[in-house]
């Protein structure tokens, strides 16, 4: 076999391994969080990618606008400051100079160009294969959320650890008609309207939390390290 039909095979088995939706769902899905831009020329390829991810249920997908690029001659509608301050937070991080779009961030640990394909399905399958110490369950009950974070085999979990509960949209369309996408109707999937704290865990014991949710949104709840940093566990809100 030639060197160029093992690379053709090599990134067509990646792909698969990326999109390709498990027979089983798992606890502790990978959350893949994009941070994006409808004034951003490079990233619908990225965003097309987040829908075909979104399929799958042992993965988290989550689209963060930014507003940084609105300045070039597109107000991104959905972007919110704090996601731009969140990605520049896993920049600093990630020793990171500058932010961009797109970039994907894995379970808060790792950063990649988010048209990567085959680096993200290396990223998702490492993280999926990493033994999990931390179970989330998340139920809604009316306008209440109530959530349970354990620690499933008594593993040391250094805090602080944030619990978030983060609501988005599944799908949004848009017509941009300035800018760098002018002229293009553009889809997004899994976009985030809002991340707030509902609490703090210790790590250590089971412990139970609950928040509001008086409309319909859908919701995910992020077991996270303060800092942004990991994400030791994660459910969406059933």
């Amino acid at each position: 076999m030639s060197k160029l039909m093992k690379r053709v095979l090599s990134a067509a088995i990646a792909i698969y391994v990326a999109f390709a939706s498990p027979l089983v769902a798992q606890d502790n899905p990978v959350v893949v969080e994009l941070f994006t831009s409808q004034g951003c020329s490079s990233c619908p390829p990225a965003d097309k990618m987040m829908r075909k991810l979104a399929k799958r249920d042992d993965v988290i997908t989550l689209s963060m606008h930014v507003d940084y690029w609105d300045y070039i001659g597109w107000k991104d509608v959905f972007a919110d400051p704090e996601n731009a301050q969140r990605q520049r937070l896993y920049a600093q991080k990630y020793a990171r100079s500058s932010v961009y779009t797109p970039q994907m961030v894995v379970n808060g640990q790792e950063d990649l160009i988010g048209t990567h394909a085959m680096e993200l399905a290396d990223l998702i399958a490492k993280h999926k294969a990493t033994p999990q110490h931390v179970r989330v369950h998340a139920t809604r009950n009316g306008s209440k959320v109530e959530v349970q974070v354990e620690n499933t085999d008594g593993s040391k979990i250094d805090g602080p650890i944030l619990v978030q509960l983060v609501r988005y949209t599944p799908l949004r369309e848009i017509d941009v008609t300035r800018g760098e996408n002018a002229g293009r109707r553009l889809k997004y999937t899994n976009v985030v309207d809002e991340l707030s704290v509902i609490g703090r865990w210790n790590g250590k014991s089971s412990q139970k939390f609950t928040a509001r949710l008086d409309d319909d949104s859908h919701a995910v709840v992020l077991v996270q390290r303060k800092g942004p940093g990991a994400i030791v566990g994660a459910a969406r809100v059933n």
